[in-house]
């Protein structure tokens, strides 16, 4: 294969993804490509960070909402950190390799992660490092440990290889919220040196861009931080109970809104998958309001993607309140694009 068909196009400056390829000339065929695990995706842009100590693990179950205390070396979870009334603010891709706590977080996060964790050690027997200068991350089509790089596993649910384990409540499971999930996201993210990533990708047959990463991860409706998420996310609203909140863990700051909306209430939005109409208005934007044939805003566009084989889609987050049969406007330019909802997450 020649090397032209490698050429990387650039992110677009501005674009979240800034730094790493958008994409090598075809999106689509790169889909296929991480479908059938014959490429990877660069995500050097994303931030690395390690704790360690002998406390290290203690302090971090006590601040995040995953179970980590009895974190066993090279298993993998997602654990959140919510503000004091339960809204997220930071995503961490976490495994442990008996000496050091490995966090990945996604891109532009590192350094007010890494302040957050500072302004908490107290008297903790833990050190904080921002990584990201020498470290970076690969994500790759397979969901197994590399024995020589510390991985993290997608969960399971959104693999679709079971549920993890996060306990329950008064309100039951974590079970209640996901009433179907679209398609599966099997993958890895790998933590190597940065002066090996070219090598790294250069190992699989064809290459991939953060646009067919996307487009992968929307069609099955899985939530990321920056994307899904705004200032008012609630862990219940996007499909994080289970893969990223235990529900029987002790206390952390932002833990009684969650055991409220879980035992005695509803998350006022959900998580959905649009089916676009009309693709040749072009694709809406993160954050575009979403809205009723009335005219009335009922939620935002998280991440809009043209997907090789359902086409224009995006995932939403609307009002629980609007029926799952509504057809949904979006304005775009000087039209409107509609939209049909998929479920994600239960209404109810």
């Amino acid at each position: 294969m020649t090397s032209v068909a490698f050429k990387a196009i650039p992110t677009p400056e501005g674009d979240p993804d800034f730094g790493v390829a958008w994409h090598y000339g075809d999106p689509h065929r790169e889909q296929r490509a991480l479908l059938n695990g014959k490429a990877a995706v660069d995500l050097s842009h994303w931030g690395v960070m390690t704790v360690t100590g002998p406390d290290r693990l203690t302090w971090l179950h006590s601040l995040t909402t995953a179970h980590l205390e009895h974190l066993l070396p090279g298993v993998s979870t997602t654990a959140l950190i919510l503000s004091p009334h339960g809204h997220v603010e930071h995503e961490m891709h976490i495994v442990d390799d008996a000496y050091s706590t490995w966090i990945i977080t996604p891109p532009g996060m590192a350094d007010s992660l890494t302040s957050y964790l500072d302004s908490m050690r107290f008297m903790m027997r833990v050190e904080v490092a921002n990584r990201s200068d020498e470290f970076g991350v690969v994500w790759e089509p397979i969901r197994e440990i590399d024995q020589s790089y510390p991985t993290w596993l997608t969960p399971a649910e959104f693999a679709g290889v079971g549920t993890t384990d996060s306990g329950s409540d008064r309100g039951g499971t974590a079970a209640k919220y996901v009433v179907q999930r679209p398609d599966n996201f099997v993958g890895r993210e790998v933590i190597i040196p940065k002066n090996e990533i070219g090598q790294r990708i250069a190992g699989f047959p064809e290459r991939a861009g953060t646009w067919a990463l996307h487009a992968v991860r929307t069609a099955a409706a899985v939530p990321q931080l920056g994307w899904e998420t705004d200032h008012k996310t609630l862990p219940h609203e996007i499909g994080w109970i289970g893969p990223g909140v235990h529900l029987a863990k002790g206390c952390y700051r932002g833990q009684e809104t969650v055991a409220r909306v879980h035992n005695m209430g509803h998350p006022p939005r959900r998580l959905v998958l649009l089916h676009l109409d009309g693709s040749e208005h072009g694709l809406p934007r993160h954050g575009d309001p979403v809205q009723t044939p009335e005219g009335k805003v009922i939620g935002f566009i998280a991440t809009p993607a043209r997907h090789y084989e359902l086409g224009p889609i995006a995932t939403a987050v609307i009002k629980r309140s609007v029926p799952i049969d509504q057809e949904l406007h979006i304005p775009h330019e000087d039209s409107i694009i509609t939209a049909s909802q998929e479920v994600v997450l239960a209404g109810k």
